[in-house]
């Protein structure tokens, strides 16, 4: 067969091929991208709903070119606006598998260009902002002047986020509105520019003062510079429109951001926000704050007092922090019952002493009072076998005493079975201290919750206390203790 003859026989063949291309373009990817255009335009006119139904038919359609024709040419452009379309709709998950298996960093092209921006978009919503700042670096110089801004603004969100608000500000630079202005401030108060960010305050005050809004700023804020935002609080509460709950809210949480780096002033913060928001839940949680501290400074159970009737107006007020306060005021009182009635007269005092000093370093998170109270059960009830293990504690929280001990750690309780453990040799006995301490304490907890009926107690048992007698609790969430305690450091 002569070549002429050959080529006029395949003729029809590749012409056929060629056709049914065409007919997977125009009958799948035409209407795919002309869908998309409608819903953009949709968009635009604020028509959502629309826009989102027709997105959904954009995504069928471009899967059903990727099924029926998965050698087309045409798949990967079907798979890039598959994953427009689920971006658009919030479907980022979904959205970055079509995405990043097409070649959207050529970024040629309009649907290019969109395919970076969704990328771009979904990794910093997914919390991939080194992904997503790659994906805008390649739309930040397109000719076209939206999709350019959008990559622009996105990009210094991104690097914002990477902890280079310096290079996000280049990113802003020459863009303008109010969404320009928002990430600006942001950046600024990430870099601890905080004149400059309070001068840009007040022009995107007058855009947007709403309360939802501003909270979200100063958070994000707070992140990365706490005394940029501690200032913002400043400047928003001076405004006369800010109700009352709102500063005391944002007194409350500025405190608590300042904590680590500066005490004093969170001291502050707490104190505002309880004097501003008397009767309110975040005045209540200042007021919750400032007690805490309280006791942190308490060293002795006299001193307990005050700080009882502190909880009780708390508890009384049935806010937020009522539950909480109730709970500590109980710890409270059962340790200022069980310090008080522990004298050397007293059954199963040492015990009693001992669980009281615990529950004031675990839960009243009072280190000074713990401090003095495992020293009371050293010097009340020297030959008890928990002595060693309260001197061991105490020595933690007051090492000038604990040092002041060590003679008597090393000669008097030489033979006790914590320090025995300590050295490596057979923990029995030690064991058996524990589980006798913890079985008390599991004891008096039951016997707080639910009164046992009168009768019969197990030979060897620990005694539960008597009624009437001071129970300590030793947690606020009356949680069962493990069934084995560990030695003090």
């Amino acid at each position: 067969m002569s070549r002429a003859r050959l080529l006029a026989r395949l003729a029809p063949a590749a012409l056929g091929v060629m056709l049914l291309g065409g007919c997977v373009y125009y009958n799948g990817m035409y209407n795919a991208k002309r869908l998309a255009g409608s819903a953009r335009k949709a968009e635009r006119e604020g028509r959502t709903f629309e826009a989102n139904n027709l997105w959904g038919q954009v995504i069928t359609r471009a899967e059903s070119v990727v099924v029926r024709h998965p050698r087309s040419k045409y798949v990967e452009e079907a798979m890039t606006l598959k994953g427009i379309a689920l971006a658009r709709l919030g479907q980022c998950p979904d959205a970055v598998v079509p995405l990043a298996r097409v070649s959207v960093f050529d970024a040629r092209g309009e649907t290019g260009e969109e395919a970076a921006l969704a990328l771009g978009r979904c990794q910093l919503e997914l919390g991939d902002p080194v992904a997503a700042d790659l994906a805008f670096s390649h739309v930040v110089e397109s000719a076209d002047p939206v999709r350019r801004r959008d990559a622009r603004l996105h990009r210094a969100r991104a690097l914002r986020q990477l902890g280079r608000p310096d290079q996000a500000l280049l990113a802003l630079e020459g863009l303008s509105g109010p969404k320009a202005s928002e990430e600006r401030l942001l950046s600024l108060g990430a870099a601890g520019r905080q004149a400059d960010a309070l001068a840009l305050t007040d022009s995107v005050l007058a855009v947007n003062d709403s309360v939802r809004h501003w909270d979200s700023v100063i958070t994000i804020v707070g992140r990365h510079s706490p005394a940029t935002a501690s200032a913002l609080v400043d400047h928003l509460g001076s405004r006369a429109n800010v109700a009352a709950e709102i500063r005391a809210r944002r007194l409350y949480q500025d405190g608590e951001r300042l904590q680590a780096s500066d005490s004093i002033r969170a001291l502050d913060r707490f104190r505002r926000a309880a004097r501003v928001g008397i009767g309110t839940d975040p005045g209540d949680r200042a007021s919750l704050q400032l007690v805490r501290r309280s006791l942190a400074r308490t060293r002795t159970v006299a001193e307990l007092s005050p700080v009882a009737d502190s909880l009780a107006q708390l508890a009384a007020g049935g806010r937020s922090a009522a539950q909480e306060a109730k709970a500590l005021r109980q710890i409270l009182i059962a340790v200022r019952a069980a310090a008080d009635s522990s004298g050397t007269m007293a059954e199963q005092g040492d015990l009693r002493l001992f669980l009281a000093a615990e529950s004031a370093r675990d839960s009243l998170l009072a280190p000074a009072l713990a401090a003095e109270l495992f020293r009371q059960v050293v010097e009340t009830w020297p030959d008890a076998p928990y002595a060693p293990k309260a001197l061991l504690a105490g020595r933690v929280l007051d090492p000038e005493w604990g040092e002041a001990m060590r003679p008597l750690l090393e000669e008097r309780y030489a033979s006790s079975p914590y320090l025995a453990f300590l050295r490596g040799e057979d923990p029995t006995g030690y064991r058996e201290l524990e589980d006798s301490l913890q079985a008390y304490a599991y004891g008096a907890e039951t016997v707080r919750r639910r009164p046992a009926a009168p009768g019969i107690r197990r030979p060897g048992s620990p005694r539960a206390p008597a009624p009437g007698e001071p129970v300590i609790i030793r947690n606020p969430r009356n949680q069962r203790p493990d069934p084995s305690r560990g030695l003090e450091p």
